[in-house]
């Protein structure tokens, strides 16, 4: 399974965003997906987890309410819409697959991912 992210790109502070991850290699609704971005000098982050056939979401406490993810297993994509955009969102935006969703995206081992895209640059400008 390959992934690439898109959609990345400028977004004011209070605005919206759609990153997209699109899959090929192999059929998406094997994997649960989830979203993480990494941030100059932090550690990569878990934000979102959907699995494999979308009927359970898990989103880490810092874009509940704020981030929602969703998927389209027939067009092997899974979004990642940004809405209240704050400047702490700006970052590179990663996809990877997993063969279930852990338990907390927050704290996610990264080593149980694979399939990682190049990711796609958030900048929020302050």
């Amino acid at each position: 399974l390959q992934l690439v992210e898109s959609g990345g790109g400028l977004v004011q502070a209070g605005g919206s965003l759609r990153l997209t991850c699109t899959a090929s290699g192999a059929r998406l609704d094997y994997f649960a997906i989830a979203w993480f971005r990494e941030a100059p000098g932090k550690e990569r982050e878990g934000l979102s987890c959907s699995n494999s056939n979308d009927s359970k979401r898990d989103y880490a406490d810092s874009v509940r309410g704020r981030f929602t993810i969703s998927r389209d297993n027939a067009k092997s994509t899974v979004d990642l819409q940004i809405t209240s955009a704050k400047v702490e969102d700006a970052a590179v935006y990663y996809c990877a697959a997993a063969p279930v969703c852990p338990a907390d995206i927050s704290s996610a081992n990264l080593f149980l991912f694979g399939g990682w895209g190049p990711g796609t640059r958030v900048t929020v400008p302050s």
